[in-house]
């Protein structure tokens, strides 16, 4: 390097007009002396009649016959009548251009979801994510780069839910916002944000906070579950105890309230309810059997001798009333849900964040088959099926205090 800078100076031309550091190496190439000892190339040059300095790099990055080089190719362009500086700028936005382009919808989220997931205690909350985009906007904006996606194509992936599941895709669109925000601080758009919902989305589509739900019970978004499990096992009485097993077995609260010892194996771990206490037409009707997860058996265990045929007694000694989940809401300040709720919430969860099928959450549901041809095809109970399914929604409402989220 001595020997380079000492080449330079033996061939530095003395000018008034160079500034402060700067000597010329011959042919428009300049060496410029900094602070700190940080030195540079630079390349002055005259086009349409105004001077130009352009910068070349640090001599660390470029040594001197490749500076030479450059200066004499950008000498040669200047001849043709290019302006060396605006090709290297053209050049440089087309390649930001190629770049945005080949970022798309589905390689931001995944590059946001590894960014993020330093920042979360569990994979939980990646998984949710991963799984509502997964299924709503990666069909519609998955392949689309990220700088070309509009208010537009938001809305296609929104309103033919919105009314339907206003809860969840509110969050699909805060999630997509939260990842087109990202793209454009990577520098793979530019503009406003489409998924944004003041001054924009809001004024296309209902407002969540007052959009009439389709869901006849109000239920609580499957995200917070796990919180609310919580909060009723904090709290003593039969209520709260059978409130839980409600949730954990997306049984119908009239099934809870009415179970009896005889319709529960605990060895099996199986509650087999009978016909006649199943919904619909009576020559619909046919026994169910909700296999049992690893906590449900617990509460049953809990409660195993507080009355010899009820499984949650009130305190009267005969069945619990239906007002009693009701009360117990009202005393935890929950006017927002329903017990009966947590039904749609275990099959918005279902749906969105695991790959059962259709079928098996139907099941589990005790929903009616409509189809007629389903109906007689389909004659078992997919029971073990539904034991993975039950255990695992189970693990999903353990509380964080738990230790287990």
């Amino acid at each position: 390097m001595a020997k380079t800078l000492h080449r330079l100076t033996a061939r530095q031309v003395t000018a008034k007009s160079l500034p402060p550091g700067v000597h010329h190496d011959g042919g428009g190439l300049y060496l410029q002396n900094r602070e700190h000892g940080h030195r540079s190339w630079l390349f002055r040059f005259t086009h349409d009649g105004k001077r130009h300095w352009m910068g070349l790099g640090s001599i660390e990055e470029l040594p001197l016959a490749e500076a030479r080089e450059q200066a004499a190719a950008f000498r040669a362009e200047v001849k043709r009548g290019i302006n060396p500086m605006s090709k290297r700028r053209e050049n440089y936005a087309a390649t930001v251009s190629r770049t945005s382009r080949a970022m798309t919808f589905e390689k931001a989220m995944d590059r946001f979801l590894a960014a993020k997931s330093a920042q979360w205690s569990n994979d939980k909350h990646a998984k949710q994510w991963r799984s509502t985009l997964t299924q709503y906007a990666l069909p519609k904006l998955g392949s689309m780069p990220v700088s070309e996606i509009t208010t537009d194509d938001v809305l296609r992936v929104l309103e033919g839910q919105w009314l339907k599941k206003t809860e969840t895709m509110n969050r699909v669109r805060g999630r997509i916002e939260k990842i087109l925000d990202w793209a454009t601080a990577a520098k793979h758009r530019e503009g406003d944000n489409p998924a944004r919902w003041r001054g924009n989305l809001k004024e296309l589509l209902a407002d969540p906070t007052t959009a009439k739900n389709e869901q006849h019970f109000a239920a609580l978004p499957y995200d917070q579950v796990a919180d609310f499990v919580g909060d009723l096992r904090g709290r003593a009485g039969m209520s709260a105890k059978a409130a839980e097993f409600v949730i954990l077995t997306a049984a119908r609260t009239t099934m809870v309230r009415g179970a009896t010892w005889d319709e529960i194996d605990l060895e099996a771990r199986v509650w087999t309810i009978p016909a006649e206490r199943m919904k619909g037409r009576k020559n619909q009707r046919r026994e169910h059997k909700i296999p049992l997860s690893d906590r449900a058996v617990e509460i049953l265990e809990s409660v195993r001798g507080d009355h010899p045929e009820i499984v949650f007694p009130s305190t009267t000694g005969r069945a619990m009333s239906e007002n009693a989940m009701l009360a117990l809401l009202k005393r935890m300040d929950r006017r927002d849900v329903t017990i009966h709720g947590f039904r749609s919430t275990f099959r918005d969860w279902a749906a969105e964040t695991t790959h059962y099928p259709h079928e098996v959450v139907e099941m589990a549901l005790a929903h009616t088959i409509k189809n007629k041809a389903e109906a007689a095809y389909r004659r078992g109970d997919l029971l073990e099926k539904r034991r993975a399914l039950m255990q695992e929604w189970a693990d999903y409402c353990q509380p964080a205090k738990e230790g287990l989220e």
